[in-house]
């Protein structure tokens, strides 16, 4: 019988299927650490916002959401470079790890320093968050730019327990510093962003730590090979700075909106926002998830073809429109939870969760791309889009405060969801129902594993 091209022969099917089961496994793991982070999040924002009230809440989204800026525009596209490059060759893992740690030392150093000096020297940037705890929160930009390296090397290696446990670890901070700094200590903004820096600077010792054991369990660890590698870090800037580009892009059309609003309308206003794109992140748990776990497998494996990328964004598409769906009543609870001031918020979400539904295709689409080399053309679909998502910010917002916000978050996802479909589609010659929509089998076989799974919770 004559072998489909592009299909795994017979004898590969065995190991086919073993290799979809452990990428399951990690995805169910995955998910369920970021679910329980994501609830750390949602009721450390509760009480930060019972108890600070909507402008104290919208002020640590601020100092959050720009420290987490800072990294992420400080890393270069490493931490994508890490999992690329050691996913490709282990031998490597000692020479990416030393660059890291030296890399993230130097520019998280300097970055921490010019967001200091840039409060300092422009306050009304910042509206009515202070210099000094500006300069509190920015401590902590070196030690963020150590977790989002160190997080990909365990990523890269295969230790996806490490990843999501240090991972979980971090963001168990933020509710654990909350109980502590507000309900224990009665104290203020002040003290819990204090607790958060330091709490970045704990896990991130501890990732340097479990590295320095993976890479001294093995022998090139051991050997002269185990020092930072000038000519690796070359190849690794040049694949990082083209991925760069894509994630900053991204990661403003993300999180700028939300200074945006801040600076317009106010902290108070910032804050209920804070919340509908903070659900609406909650959202995309399961296509990010998804995107970080195969990046790795389709490097490792080269999956030119596209067969890996549409049999996965296939299942992606089918589940997130049952969650998206699921969400629409569930926006109305929002406010009860949250408190009447943010009575808008099941507004703002609604408004996001179109957008929500195709960024999260997008995210992973693109996968099949990062992990074969990075063609030119999607980071130059994320500048077209940021310059589109800027100019709808800037002019909604005034006018229309958090809505307007939202308005352009989902007309931008859109497009960018639109650009990688169809180049996606251009590249691999695999149709657009072929990418995205289950076919009969395999919704039955979906069905099938849930009906087996809730079978066996009852028994």
């Amino acid at each position: 019988m004559k072998e489909t091209p592009g299909e795994p022969s017979g004898t590969e099917l065995p190991r086919e299927e073993s290799l979809r089961r452990r990428f399951s496994i990690h995805v169910a793991w995955t998910l369920l650490a970021r679910m329980a982070m994501t609830v750390n999040s949602v009721v450390a924002g509760v009480i930060v916002a019972r108890w600070l009230g909507a402008e104290g809440l919208g002020a640590l989204a601020v100092l959050n959401v720009m420290v987490g800026t800072v990294a992420q525009l400080g890393s270069a596209g490493l931490p994508s470079a890490n999992t690329y490059f050691i996913s490709r060759d282990q031998t490597r893992l000692a020479a990416v790890a030393l660059n890291s740690l030296v890399f993230a030392l130097f520019a998280g150093g300097v970055l921490a320093a010019m967001l200091t000096a840039l409060a300092w020297w422009q306050p009304s940037l910042f509206n009515s968050i202070s210099p000094r705890l500006v300069m509190i929160a920015a401590v902590s930009v070196p030690f963020q730019l150590i977790m989002l390296l160190g997080l990909n090397i365990f990523l890269a290696v295969g230790r996806v327990d490490r990843f999501n446990l240090l991972d979980l670890a971090s963001q168990a901070f933020v509710l654990v510093n909350a109980i502590f700094a507000l309900l224990i200590l009665s104290r203020g903004l002040w003290t819990l962003v204090s607790l958060n820096t330091a709490a970045s600077i704990l896990v991130s010792m501890m990732i340097v730590w479990l590295i320095g054991r993976q890479i001294l369990g093995r022998e090139e660890g051991r050997s002269s090979l185990a020092r930072p590698s000038l000519r690796l870090f070359r190849e690794m800037l040049r694949y990082g700075l083209k991925f760069h580009v894509s994630l900053l892009a991204a990661m403003l059309i993300f999180r700028a909106d939300l200074l945006v609003v801040n600076h317009f309308r106010g902290a108070a206003e910032a804050g209920v926002y804070a919340v509908a794109s903070q659900v609406a992140m909650m959202l995309m748990l399961l296509p990010g998830v998804i995107a970080t776990l195969l990046f790795p497998r389709i490097s490792a494996e080269e999956d030119a073809s596209g067969r890996l990328t549409c049999l996965v964004s296939r299942h992606t598409a089918f589940v997130m429109l049952i969650v998206c769906l699921m969400a629409v009543p569930a926006s109305f609870l929002l406010p009860l939870l949250y408190g009447a001031p943010f009575a808008d918020v099941k507004v703002q979400l609604l408004i996001l969760l179109p957008g929500v539904y195709l960024i999260g295709l997008e995210s992973v689409l693109v996968q099949h791309f990062n992990a074969t080399g990075l063609p030119l053309a999607i980071p130059l679909f994320w500048v077209a889009t940021l310059l589109v998502n800027i100019t709808l910010v800037l002019v909604l917002v005034p006018a229309y405060g958090a809505r307007g916000a939202a308005v352009a978050s989902t007309a931008t996802y859109a497009m960018i969801f639109a650009l990688v479909a169809l180049y996606f589609r251009a590249r691999t010659r695999r149709t657009i129902s072929e990418t995205l929509m289950l076919s009969g089998g395999e919704a039955r076989e979906l069905l099938t594993a849930v009906s087996a799974r809730t079978l066996l919770k009852r028994v």
